[in-house]
């Protein structure tokens, strides 16, 4: 397929970097448990016109468990954590493959990611997966994520591949997250015991009356339904992302989307950065605080990351991807971030150029003290004189 026409009226039209959700009863054929390699080659077109216009993509995709039961021959219905493990570390293998294959047809590299709850939650664990995931967009590659449920116990594991996608969509800002489902969006009653129920085609806030809408989850081996999808709209549209749940039992599911197709939108309140700095700038207390001079405030202003090089001092004990005051001697706090190093390093560098941080530190970071995308100034901030 070539490059997919976005409608003017679309969601989509606007979005830089999409994370596409596909679940295992859509994508693992019920009765064979193989996966269904026509669908996917064709929702690859679909990804691949994406591709092409320059809009990064991100795939969460589930099947690994329901592929690798059948390898295994494992007996139908609920399985053991054991079982579970076993059937998804056989399943994995045959599931990245399907996706290497699939998009390699279109010369579109694939990187597999595995996820813990606590790799998104988890402080340094979610920094270092949000890294990969950037580094990996950043060189082309379409990274292919599901839930680590070989590692995974049931007290850290998701369960379910929709919320797993909406703490991707909130890791790395993504603008859009598409739920691929059996249904085309979110219905005021369940369409499959109700055929005259109506489609709810836009949501702007998850109440309790959206809420009672979802029914159960289907039968099969989807583990989801509407109540985590839901759930996975809240943490999307907290995030400022917008989350749309659309059919994805047809071929090109995309692209039917992508021209207006039938489906029910989530629509946050702000952009995924204003977002994100939302919760920067409403952190209660910073761990600590990192002094610079009135050479980078007035860089800071201008757009610019705060570089080690502007940094005169570090106040307190804080540990990478901690939330930390940015203050001016003379003038106080004039901002807020997320610093790229804990402070017994930050403390080494500072002052240094970007260019000595591996020498010093035995280790290639961050160029940044502070990234620009994870900064915060006060509105009241003037120019600062230099000395």
């Amino acid at each position: 397929m070539g490059t997919i026409e976005l409608s003017t009226h679309n969601q989509l039209s606007g979005s830089r970097r999409v994370i596409v959700k596909i679940g295992s009863a859509l994508l693992v054929d019920d009765d064979k448990g193989e996966i269904r390699g026509t669908w996917l080659s064709e929702l690859a077109s679909d990804i691949a016109g994406f591709h092409k216009q320059k809009i990064e993509v991100v795939i969460v995709s589930s099947g690994a468990i329901a592929v690798g039961r059948n390898r295994l021959e494992l007996p139908s219905g609920e399985l053991a954590l054991e079982q579970k493990q076993a059937a998804a570390a056989t399943g994995q293998i045959r599931l990245a493959h399907a996706w290497q294959q699939a998009l390699g047809i279109h010369n579109i590299t694939v990187a597999q990611i595995l996820l813990t709850l606590s790799d998104t939650e988890e402080r340094r664990r979610h920094l270092n997966a949000r890294a990969t995931i950037e580094t990996l967009l950043k060189l082309g590659t379409i990274p292919v994520i599901n839930e680590n449920d070989t590692v995974a116990t049931e007290e850290i594991r998701y369960g379910d591949n929709d919320r797993l996608a909406a703490r991707v969509a909130q890791m790395i800002s993504a603008d859009t997250l598409v739920l691929l489902s059996d249904v085309d969006g979110l219905y005021n009653e369940d369409p499959r015991l109700n055929s005259n129920a109506d489609l709810i085609s836009e949501v702007t806030e998850i109440t309790p009356e959206i809420e009672a809408m979802a029914g159960a989850a289907p039968s099969g081996y989807s583990s989801g339904g509407m109540l985590t999808k839901l759930e996975a709209a809240k943490i999307a549209m907290a995030a400022g992302c917008t989350m749309a749940i659309t059919d994805g039992t047809v071929m090109n599911a995309l692209s039917a989307l992508a021209s207006g197709g039938r489906a029910t939108w989530f629509m946050p309140s702000s952009e995924p950065l204003t977002a994100r700095k939302g919760w920067i700038a409403g952190t209660v207390s910073a761990a600590g605080s990192i002094v610079i001079d009135a050479g980078a405030i007035n860089a800071l202003k201008s757009g610019k990351s705060l570089l080690p090089a502007g940094v005169t001092s570090i106040e307190g004990t804080f540990e990478r991807g901690d939330v930390v005051n940015i203050r001016v001697p003379g003038v106080g706090v004039v901002g807020r971030g997320l610093s790229a190093y804990s402070s017994d390093d930050a403390i080494r560098i500072s002052g240094r150029k970007s260019r000595d941080i591996e020498r010093i530190l035995g280790y290639r970071g961050r160029d940044e003290m502070v990234h620009r995308d994870d900064l915060v100034l006060e509105m009241n901030v003037v120019e600062v004189n230099q000395k």
